[in-house]
């Protein structure tokens, strides 16, 4: 190892809240930066993470490339973990303490805290459990309950975390066991572990039961200015901005649609608000590293909101349960009944979701309505007035179909049986015309 990382590395296991995450291992570790060898790992990107200098070589610390801690073990002297914390993206810490959950579909629960800073461990918040892990012979990407109730950005650092232990012990291949196979959790895992590149259909074969097999590849995390973190493996595969997090395109093959981009353009990495084909607002430069290189100033908006015309919600509501799972259509055309959507100033982003009212970006409509009058009346702008629509629908998605699964989930059984028996919902009704129609003439 570089003599120089050695040394930086040692510098950072010196100071006090480092050194009383686990006494005895840190300090063993510290001492060994000096030895030929020493049970460090350095990342592309300038992660660093040291191990117990013991013959098990168990991970102890991770820091980014800035001295910051991004994960902590601490285990016992029989050699399983007592508990492990990481950073989340956004800067908050999570725990995971084995053994001191149960749940009634699988037994034996590792639980996951939301913790303070103030110490190693200092858990604040139960959050949810998932299913029992061997943290030293880790094989299998385990179910977690209500990943609802998961905080931004919890997810993704708990499972980066496995994913980096299944790594050191030399894991290959794993798969998830679990009664969960969505597409939420397909997009989460694609950013610690890579799909087998051997299946033509990954996302079907993985919500077929979870029969396709993850190639451990954790990320490195880096917290490179105050409220900007990023996250690398071959290049930047996402960004957070204060809350919102901006995503690379393609992964293997496939595409994410988002409204917020990573984009390369030569050498910089470009982080924008993305509709149309075409940026709307970019909102950060970086370098290909991740460094910050220019954060543009947001775009000033003081006129007052105003309300979508009524036609919108109908034709929202259809156009979302069109894309989502059969047993949400009825309950995703009464979430969207009961919101209220607005065009107005939303700073910095694409959308904003307060209580019941969600405002949508007036510089989307914008920009959307001068490109549909670009052409003449007829299909092409009727074509682009659809592209308009369907921008506006998969933006509001995810929102609307949280809100219609808590629904169906609050429904009684019979409702949610009938609801299960549901099959694709039928042919899209006047209401969508009619809004093709009015944005085709202007009006939004």
């Amino acid at each position: 190892m570089d003599r120089g990382l050695a040394e930086r590395l040692a510098s950072w296991l010196g100071r006090p809240e480092i050194t009383a995450l686990d006494p005895a291992r840190i300090g063993a570790l510290a001492r060994s930066m000096s030895e030929d060898d020493p049970p460090v790992t350095a990342g592309r990107w300038g992660t660093l993470i040291g191990f117990d200098p013991g013959p098990e070589r168990r991970r102890l610390v991770q820091f980014d490339r800035h001295g910051h801690l991004i994960a902590a073990l601490r285990w016992r002297a029989d050699g399983a973990l007592a508990w492990a914390k990481c950073c989340t993206a956004l800067g908050s810490w999570v725990g995971i303490e084995p053994g001191t959950g149960t749940h009634p579909g699988w037994g034996p629960s590792d639980r996951v805290w939301l913790l303070d800073a103030s110490g190693p461990w200092v858990p604040r918040q139960a959050v949810t459990v998932f299913q029992s892990l061997d943290y030293e012979r880790l094989d299998w990407i385990p179910p977690l309950a209500d990943p609802r109730r998961l905080p931004p950005g919890v997810g993704t650092a708990v499972l980066d975390l496995l994913a980096g232990l299944m790594k050191d012990q030399g894991v290959t291949r794993v798969r998830y066991r679990g009664p969960y196979p969505t597409e939420h959790l397909f997009t989460a895992l694609l950013e610690s572990f890579r799909y087998d590149p051997q299946v033509a259909d990954p996302l079907d074969r993985f919500m077929d039961g979870g029969h396709l097999d993850w190639l451990p590849a954790p990320h490195e995390r880096h917290h490179v200015a105050p409220d900007v973190s990023v996250q690398l493996r071959h290049e930047i595969d996402t960004v957070t901005l204060g809350g919102a997090r901006f995503y690379r395109r393609d992964w293997q093959e496939v595409i994410r649609r988002e409204p917020r981009v990573v984009r390369t353009d030569g050498d910089r990495t470009i982080c924008s608000l993305w509709a149309l084909g075409r940026s709307i607002e970019d909102r950060l430069v970086l370098d290909r590293a991740g460094e910050v290189i220019e954060a543009p100033a947001v775009t000033p908006d003081h006129a007052p909101p105003s309300p979508l015309p009524p036609v919108w919600s109908p034709a929202l509501g259809e156009l979302i349960a069109h894309e989502s799972a059969p047993a949400l259509a009825h309950a995703v055309g009464d979430a969207m009944a009961e919101l209220a959507l607005e065009w107005g100033a939303v700073a910095g982003d694409l959308l904003r979701v307060e209580a019941s009212t969600i405002r949508i970006s007036r510089r989307l409509r914008d920009t959307a309505l001068p490109w549909i009058r670009e052409v003449p009346a007829g299909a092409d702008r009727a074509e682009r007035a659809v592209q308009f629509i369907l921008e506006v629908s998969r933006l509001l998605g995810p929102t609307v179909r949280l809100r219609a699964q808590m629904r169906l989930e609050e429904a009684s059984e019979e409702e949610q049986q009938r609801a299960f028996r549901q099959t694709l919902p039928g042919p899209l009704s006047g209401s969508i015309g009619r809004l093709v129609a009015l944005v085709a003439s202007g009006v939004a």
